[in-house]
């Protein structure tokens, strides 16, 4: 007789525990690969007097509301972005499970979660896209997508996912050749590693994922000039927008696609 599996609130729960402790090494990743640092030695310290940080202070969320989001050692404040980044990993771990349920395609879709989380805030601190996170991501993701697509029975998704990847790779590189201000070698490493993501779940996820990029892109720089005195010639980083735009694909896509077609009565 086999047991049942746990229940879905269980598991989200659970999800949203293990997100706060990848969300707690994503602040180190964060910090560390755009100097070209090691994110597994040394071990954690603080940032302003360079004491390590002891396991207690070091437990996500929690720690840095314990200490009031001061240092223990020298009493300096820690940014409010480090349990941010973990909460909001957490946060984008329950979703996921609870979007997902009891299924193999909450393997990739955490790991896209995480390395949105990362490249996001990475790209909105130094405006680059590190190839430390980039280039693994493409093995990676072929990898588990590879999986649940054999797992799931459904062989041919994978055939989606490498069209995905090359059409929005190459999609973003005649934008690169078009306007190379615009648009960076970083932007179009990532497209195709979100085209494979999107092409595994079909073209409607795709085209709505190319277009919500730079509609998500428009709506914030608006927001910019209008509230925050940007201009037209501030340097605002892609990435952020092409990651929302990927996610608005997944969880929407199809469903926007057929609203339209039924608006327009071509469905």
């Amino acid at each position: 007789m086999t047991s049942d599996p746990l229940p879905l609130t269980v598991l989200v729960v659970v999800a949203a525990g293990f997100g706060l402790l990848v969300g707690s090494f994503l602040n180190v990743v964060i910090v560390r690969v755009p100097q070209d640092l090691s994110v597994v030695t040394p071990r954690s310290a603080c940032p302003t007097c360079g004491e390590p940080i002891s396991g207690w202070d070091n437990v996500p969320v929690l720690s840095w509301l314990l200490l009031r989001g001061r240092s223990r050692c020298c009493d300096e404040r820690i940014s409010l972005l480090y349990p941010v980044v973990e909460a909001v990993t957490g946060v984008a771990f329950a979703l996921v499970v609870a979007w997902k349920g009891w299924s193999w395609e909450i393997l990739p879709l955490l790991y896209l979660a995480a390395i949105s989380i990362a490249l996001a805030v990475i790209d909105y601190q130094v405006h680059r896209l590190p190839d430390l996170i980039t280039f693994p991501s493409y093995p990676v993701a072929a990898i588990l997508l590879t999986v649940v697509a054999l797992a799931e029975g459904e062989p041919r998704r994978t055939i989606g996912a490498a069209v995905g990847g090359v059409v929005l790779w190459g999609f973003y590189f005649l934008l690169w050749r078009v306007n190379s201000r615009g648009m960076g070698w970083g932007d179009i490493k990532l497209g195709g590693i979100l085209g494979m993501y999107l092409g595994w779940y079909g073209w409607e996820e795709t085209a709505v994922g190319a277009f919500a990029a730079f509609l998500t892109g428009a709506v914030v720089g608006i927001v910019a000039m209008l509230f925050f005195g940007a201009t037209r010639k501030s340097a605002i980083p892609f990435g952020p927008f092409m990651l929302a735009g990927a996610w608005l694909g997944l969880i929407w896509g199809s469903p926007l696609v057929d609203w339209y077609l039924r608006l327009s009565g071509l469905r």
